[in-house]
């Protein structure tokens, strides 16, 4: 087992916590708690059913959502001997994204943007089963995987279903009509019960795995923080802002805690990388690359596609649309490779065998 792992994901017998009990209460409460305390600004300023303001943009969008996507290089690209072990499949995703980004702009901006926007919802709800699956092993649980899974499943998938059967909203994915529009309301209602079913059996399992001293917390906390984000996000408040806050925090920010200690655990073990010349600063030089990168890539899309933000990035450039159909997808190769890759660097088989050898033979930390 490489010293990676195990600075990464905390032995056995420290109990069933990822990181440790202190990170991960931090980590995924503390991201929780900050979206709620965001929406309770929101409240005092009117926001939650408005527009994200353009601090909050700034601090969840650029400094959290897209900042996380580039935290991946941490994990693979700055780690040579990384790639090195699986060239095709590190060098091949970023290709292939952009390929297929290409031939799918090609058909309509439409038909890119909501290809995109699936599989970003595909994404974001994996990473949360992702979260209790790892959670589960680190437990050595074998019993509750089916009500464990739904009551992940429910509390992600039910409010899309839900935002599908009520569309327009006040806010989008990435951009109005990326979802597709036709599932009649009445399909939210019908399952409406099975929802709010699936969700008091699940606490009233934890409950009494409470009472027997049983409970296994940072499944719990995770479980219940996703639901609570996403009922309040997206099925009672309608705008921008109240989605965004309880969207990007709980998701971005575990991922960057999971991907700074995987590297720094890595730039341990090769001191004089580019990987360890970066994280020598810590946190704080971690987080300040991923930010720079991500305000780089955003003045690119201000400046060349939205020119939503001239305040932030200046005046922007008219672009022809040959351009636009390679630079658009080229600009989102960041994005689709991070969910495409992210469906390989966690998984406990298939490719990874120190996280193998420590997790167990089965399972992934799928996102």
């Amino acid at each position: 087992m490489s010293a990676a792992v195990r600075a990464v994901f905390a032995p056995r017998s420290e109990g069933p916590w990822l990181f440790g009990k202190h990170t991960d209460l931090a980590v995924f409460g503390g991201s929780a708690l900050a979206a709620l305390g965001l929406l309770a600004v929101g409240g005092a300023l009117g926001l939650l059913d408005g527009e994200s303001p353009g601090w909050t943009w700034i601090a969840c969008v650029l400094a959290i959502d897209v900042a996380h996507v580039w935290s991946t290089v941490f994990r693979v690209y700055l780690d040579p001997a990384e790639v090195r072990r699986r060239p095709l499949l590190y060098v091949g995703a970023p290709l292939l994204c952009w390929g297929l980004g290409v031939m799918l702009y090609a058909f309509g901006p439409m038909t890119f943007w909501r290809a995109l926007a699936y599989a970003a919802v595909f994404h974001f709800v994996r990473q949360q089963w992702g979260w209790v699956a790892l959670y589960r092993r680190r437990a050595g649980e074998t019993r509750d995987r089916w009500l464990d899974m739904a009551a992940v499943y429910a509390a992600t998938v039910y409010p899309l279903i839900w935002w599908h059967a009520h569309l327009p909203r006040g806010f989008v994915w990435f951009l109005q009509g990326d979802f597709v529009v036709g599932l009649a309301a009445p399909v939210a209602t019908l399952l409406a019960p099975v929802y709010w079913g699936v969700m008091i059996a699940f606490a009233a399992r934890q409950f009494w795995r409470w009472r027997r001293g049983t409970l296994n917390p940072g499944k719990a906390l995770v479980v219940f923080t996703t639901w609570l984000c996403w009922w309040l996000g997206i099925m009672v408040f309608d705008g921008d802002f109240a989605f965004t806050v309880t969207n990007v925090i709980i998701h971005g920010v575990p991922y960057l805690a999971l991907t700074y200690r995987y590297g720094r655990a890595r730039a341990a073990e090769r001191p004089g990388g580019l990987l360890a010349v970066i994280l020598r600063g810590g946190a704080l030089a971690f987080l300040a690359f991923v930010v720079i990168v991500a305000f780089a890539e955003e003045a690119l899309w201000d400046r060349y596609v939205w020119h939503d933000r001239p305040w932030l990035f200046g005046e922007g450039l008219e672009t022809s649309d040959a351009v636009l159909l390679l630079l658009v997808p080229l600009l989102a190769v960041p994005q689709a490779t991070h969910y495409l890759l992210d469906g390989f660097i966690w998984k406990v088989r298939g490719g990874n065998p120190s996280l193998s050898r420590e997790l167990g033979g089965r399972g992934a930390l799928e996102s």
